[in-house]
């Protein structure tokens, strides 16, 4: 193939498109003709015989013509012949010291080894580790940066034994060689290669992990910042790999990370920061790093201080809530569909209204059933209160964070006398990064630091009107970590909700309603975390607060319109029914059906926005009646077209793929709607056009599960408000719905909703589920015994199995005593609903049916029965009936045994209650 030559025409008409790519007129028709190319089998031979052999062409054109082969390789290397790539390689390995191209040619090799394997081109290690002995300075530095390239890409295949020979056995000394080489860069492309491996630990650098130390630690002290920063790098993956290496060398590793902590090269300080944040997560380490906190803490706090660079990138030092945003200012909004849950023991009685909490991006996710969407842990210190990219600040924030927690007392007591220097500093930025310490310690501290705050929360109230805006908005953020102390200390005495809670409520919203963007962003947040912290100790405040987030619709820019509508959508969450007030409905429906119909159909930002109606639809109820049939229909539409674009993408591949997060948001507002209305739903649901069950049956078989998820939702909500509308197609659903309850799910909220919608269709289908009762027995019994589900799931799964129980009991009742155990520790703890009523029905029915079955659990069916505060009068009677049931079977002397063994806050509500 090295006899290969390109015809003169094709070489010109190639050129010429190169040169278009750098100065184009058109760049997408250049990137049509570049793609059509690819149909040219030679075509990538013509582009590295531009890139290496006409040296007489432009730099530039050389580069793309190199670019574009990478590129090529990367996106269509199994389609490329072999001779092509054997060409390429050739020509590639001639011209690695190539000072004009030497970095695109190390670019495409990499590249080759990538996509192709170490395995199938080994020979190319050969050539570039006899290449770094070159005398000639371009080929050690290109050679050293493609092996860059190749460590970073293929790491994995390079530890694995080629012939039965592993490429590190030769590769890692080599490199290791080089870290005293007088060339900075060949200094760093070594440290780098080697540093690539840490997280791997194979045999080759365990073996020669002393020798790399060593290497590693004359390099502490180079003259090259990017050499020390590389060094840092390297030590802050030994510590989090394979901490037991650096043990021995830590008394002195510790002096050189503090002094780099305070370099004046902000990104050297990064990386040496890092090494504390690593070095605190790692519970096994914390005596090794208890002796130093007394020097650590005041670096940390040293670094969180605003630097110029800060001040300078931030701007926003002024009233600029008049100013529109740019797009670069918006986040992009995603959205997380409906969790249905029930109301457990850990809620907030004001929250007991909400059959389902949303878990959206901008809402309260702790609900959420799968793992994929855990939060980062330093998400706190990466919203937008902070403001910009991972920074020292930002990281030294999260390290004191980490070391609260880790050893709380005695960080707090090293924290709180440098805490009040910085307070009650002259300079704002001491005092701004006193404040953010203040709440970084905020949830591992909050112990050792409450005495001190009767003080400070009078300090931090008043410095919500600090002139200056950041620290306003730091100070919005700090109080955000506190709320749940001032919360509870307003409910313990009225001089602490008259001197913390309504000063903050009062100030928060001034904030709110601030002139600078960052100062209402912060305060939206931080109110919205009051909301979910004081619940139903805000509706005295609703009118101030209303009147407050309805000014700011025509104040904000359309960045924070979109915190605006998670505060809301939270204030309804934990509020409820107390928003049903028609004065309430007055003063919020307006801006948002208005924000409803100026937001086009397309718009992501109708998510956040949808995700704040469903709230506040759920919240009022009949009061939502006035507005429904408009938002109603938009979501249907919403739905339909989303269909309709998957139907044409499934036809055409080459349509962009539609966003299914509309229909998933439109969804979970119909659900919201039809929850909110109940019965009156009905008109709306038997106009809806297409029909309902019709947009059901695609939706439910979705491939996306959080299309399923939420389409689960509504099915269950359409069964409590409008079963009739969908009893003829409940066949057609059930084999679907089985599905979906599965043991090892790998959605567990689409298995979540899925079995709240089977115990609501239980309910209202009666005996003409008894088909599918054993089906979905033995698909609910293994989530019923399995100890290490969640929280949420376990209680639908036995609210479910009790219902089925309540209509068919003579066929959930054999199997009663299997799982009347886990039944009742799940369902005993939650509050008392329309749910628990109807599955401890479903028991009764099931006891009646199969009384021996209980006997073994008879003390925890007591306490359950005990627990259960307003029982409705039929369940009472059918509690008493049981009671009284069992006092026979037992007879008098054991019933009475019984009874005198069981603890008295048990035995003596059942005899009061009951008369036994």
């Amino acid at each position: 193939m090295s006899a290969w030559q390109p015809s003169a025409q094709g070489l010109t008409d190639l050129l010429q498109l190169l040169r278009e790519a750098i100065n184009p007129t058109d760049g997408h028709n250049v990137q049509e003709r570049l793609e059509y190319f690819n149909k040219i089998p030679d075509y990538n031979n013509y582009l590295v015989y531009i890139l290496t052999q006409m040296p007489q062409e432009d730099q530039y054109i050389r580069s793309v013509a190199g670019l574009t082969l990478k590129n090529n390789i990367r996106s269509y290397f199994p389609t490329i012949s072999p001779q092509v790539v054997d060409y390429i390689k050739e020509c590639c390995l001639q011209n690695i010291g190539d000072a004009i191209v030497g970095k695109p040619v190390s670019m495409v090799i990499a590249s080759i080894v990538s996509r192709g394997g170490i395995q199938q081109w080994p020979h190319v290690l050969q050539v570039l580790l006899e290449k770094l002995d070159d005398p000639a300075p371009n080929m050690v530095e290109n050679a050293f940066s493609t092996f860059q390239k190749i460590c970073e890409d293929s790491s994995r295949d390079l530890d694995t034994g080629i012939g039965g020979v592993k490429p590190l056995e030769f590769m890692i000394p080599k490199f290791i060689a080089f870290f005293d080489h007088p060339d900075y860069k060949i200094r760093l492309s070594a440290i780098s290669c080697v540093s690539q491996f840490i997280t791997l630990r194979p045999e080759a650098l365990m073996t020669r992990i002393n020798e790399f130390l060593n290497a590693l630690f004359k390099r502490a002290t180079d003259d090259n910042i990017d050499v020390r920063k590389a060094v840092c790098q390297s030590l802050v993956s030994l510590l989090e790999i394979c901490p037991e290496v650096l043990l021995p060398h830590l008394p002195d590793l510790i002096e050189y990370m503090l002094f780099c902590t305070q370099s004046d090269d902000s990104d050297l300080a990064l990386e040496a920061c890092e090494f504390w944040l690593v070095f605190a997560e790692q519970d096994e380490l914390r005596e090794h790093l208890h002796p130093y906190l007394q020097k650590i803490v005041p670096v940390l706090l040293k670094g969180m201080v605003y630097s110029e660079i800060d001040l300078m990138t931030l701007g926003g030092d002024e009233d600029d809530a008049h100013i529109a945003d740019t797009e670069q200012d918006i986040k992009p909004r995603f959205h997380k569909a409906n969790v249905v849950e029930t109301e457990g023991t850990n809620k907030e009685d004001e929250a007991s209204n909400a059959e389902k909490k949303k878990t959206g991006l901008l809402g309260d996710d702790e609900s959420d059933l799968d793992d994929e969407d855990d939060e980062d842990d330093y998400d706190d210190f990466e919203d937008d209160e902070f403001y910009g990219e991972w920074n020292l600040r930002k990281c030294s924030a999260a390290t004191l964070d980490v070391l609260c927690t880790s050893f709380e007392a005695d960080v707090i007591r090293i924290l709180i006398p440098l805490l009040k220097g910085e307070l009650e500093s002259d300079d704002w930025l001491h005092r701004e990064c006193g404040i953010l310490a203040l709440g970084a310690a905020a949830e591992g501290g909050m112990q050792e630091i409450a005495p001190h705050l009767p003080d400070l929360v009078p300090y931090l109230l008043n410095h919500l009107n600090d002139p200056k805006p950041l620290v306003r908005s730091i100070t919005c953020w700090t109080l955000g970590r506190y709320c749940s102390w001032i919360v509870e200390s307003a409910r313990q005495t009225a001089e602490a909700r008259q001197h913390y809670l309504e000063p903050l409520i009062q100030i928060l919203l001034q904030r709110i309603l601030d002139n600078n963007k960052r100062v209402q962003e912060a305060a939206c947040s931080s109110f919205s975390l009051l909301e979910e912290e004081a619940g139903s100790d805000l509706i005295p405040y609703l009118q101030p607060i209303l009147t407050t987030l309805c000014s700011a619709f025509t104040k904000y820019q359309k960045r924070n319109l979109l915190l605006l509508y998670d505060t809301i959508g939270t204030l309804a969450d934990v509020v409820g029914e107390a928003l049903n007030n028609p004065q309430y409905i007055d003063a919020l429906m307006p801006p948002l059906i208005s924000k409803w119909q100026e937001i086009a159909d397309d718009s992501t930002d109708l998510f956040p926005l949808l995700e704040c109606l469903s709230s506040v639809t759920t919240a009022l109820g009949q009061g939502f009646k006035p507005f429904a049939e408009p938002v109603y229909n938009r979501c249907v539409v919403l739905v339909c077209k989303t269909l309709e674009e998957c139907r044409l993408c499934a036809m055409d591949p080459s349509l962009e793929e539609p966003d299914k997060d509309f229909m998933i948001v439109a969804l979970d507002l119909l659900s919201g709607i039809v929850q909110a209305l109940n019965k009156d739903a009905e008109p709306l649901v038997a106009n809806t056009n297409p029909p309902i069950v019709q947009l059901l049956s695609l939706c439910i078989q979705d491939e996306v599960a959080e299309v399923r998820q939420s389409t689960y939702a509504l099915l269950g909500d359409l069964a409590i408000s409008c079963f009739e509308h969908i009893r003829t197609v409940v066949p057609q659903f059930m084999p679907l719905l089985l599905q979906q309850i599965d043991p090892q799910a790998e959605h567990l909220s689409v298995c979540n909703n899925a079995t709240w919608a089977a115990g609501e269709i239980a309910l209202n289908w009666g005996t003409e589920i008894r088909t599918y009762v054993d089906p979905l027995l033995q698909r609910l019994f293994p989530l019923m015994m399995n100890t290490q589900i969640q929280r949420t799931l376990l209680e639908n799964v036995a609210i479910t199995i009790g219902r089925l129980g309540l209509v068919c009991p003579s066929l959930v009742a054999p199997h009663l005593e299997g799982f009347v155990q886990p039944w009742l520790l799940a369902l005993t703890p939650i509050r008392d609903n329309e749910e628990k009523y109807t599955a401890f029905s479903g028991l009764c029915e099931m006891i009646k049916a199969n009384p021996q079955a209980a006997v073994k659990e008879f003390y925890s069916l007591c306490a359950a029965i005990v627990n259960y505060q307003n029982v409705p009068s039929d369940l009472h009677e059918a509690f008493a009936n049981i009671l009284n049931g069992y006092k026979n079977m037992f007879g008098e002397a054991q019933w009475q045994q019984g009874l005198s063994s069981m603890p008295q806050e048990v035995r003596i509500p059942l005899q009061e209650r009951y008369g036994i």
